[in-house]
């Protein structure tokens, strides 16, 4: 799959220095990923949330870090929307 929206994930990498590997690993294992819908995802992350409009939400570190993407599985395009901690996460609405 084809990442968009890299700069948020930098962004947060530079914010929380404890973050950067499993973000890193994440990153790798969606790159070379092959997602046709959200069965694949649920697949591969048994522990994401699938929401409308194809959004997903990924629980990363622990669940300590909350990243929501957008697929478009046609196209092979994976858009993060936003990320932030669980805490920053329970403020919000999607």
């Amino acid at each position: 799959m084809q990442l968009l929206g890299l700069p948020k994930l930098d962004d947060f990498k530079r914010k929380h220095a404890d973050s950067r590997g499993p973000l890193d690993v994440w990153r790798v294992a969606v790159e070379q990923s092959q997602w046709s819908g959200p069965q694949d995802v649920k697949n591969q992350y048994p522990n994401a949330s699938l929401l409308a409009d194809n959004r997903v939400i990924f629980n990363i570190k622990g669940n300590t870090i909350r990243l929501v993407v957008k697929a478009k599985y046609q196209n092979g395009i994976v858009l993060i929307e936003w990320i932030g901690t669980h805490a920053e996460y329970d403020k919000k609405t999607f």
